[in-house]
């Protein structure tokens, strides 16, 4: 499924600020993420990194060799160089993380970049909210449109890169396990 200018203005929306209960799909898709510390930091990491992404799929021209990155958090674009050195200790052990567990390589930033490009259907979720679930584990639900296998890295790479020891799932629910959450 592509990204609308509308569907990326409500995702936007979505990552500033909790949507209503009654708002949500009847099922959304689950990621469990367990940290290694405060769930507050983490999640305004995490939400930093996909209002720059999802800010540039509504605004930016996906026609241009390279996105501009000015509001793209200096940790992620240090997180997503080569070697990764910059980064801070938080994004840094995330980075490893997500090579151990996806056995996957790190993303450049660009490449991570273009999966917001609205035409582009490699992304197969939107973001819809984020609940605390104890003093270490958030949950992270998006819009994936009631699928149980869909294109994810980006989003795994990002939760893992923000600071997350694991990232488990996606897992499909119905969304009153969402509303029912604790807000992160």
């Amino acid at each position: 499924m592509m990204h609308s200018r509308e569907s990326l203005e409500a995702e936007r929306e979505r990552l500033r600020r909790r949507p209503a209960a009654g708002s949500a799909p009847s099922v959304l898709s689950e990621f469990t993420v367990d940290l290694p510390g405060d769930p507050a930091r983490y999640a305004e990491r995490l939400r930093s990194v996909l209002s720059a992404a999802v800010e540039l799929g509504a605004t930016a021209d996906f026609e241009e060799d390279e996105l501009p990155v000015g509001g793209v958090p200096d940790w992620f674009v240090a997180v997503c160089s080569p070697d990764g050195g910059a980064a801070p200790d938080f994004a840094t052990s995330g980075r490893a993380a997500y090579e151990t567990h996806t056995q996957s390589r790190p993303w450049a930033l660009q490449n991570w970049l273009y999966r917001f490009d609205p035409d582009d259907d490699s992304r197969g979720w939107e973001w819809w909210d984020l609940t605390q679930d104890g003093p270490s584990r958030v949950r992270i639900w998006v819009d994936s449109w009631g699928e149980s296998f869909f294109g994810c890295q980006e989003l795994r790479w990002a939760a893992y890169t923000a600071g997350a020891l694991r990232v488990e799932g996606p897992v499909v629910r119905r969304s009153d396990a969402w509303a029912g959450g604790t807000p992160a």
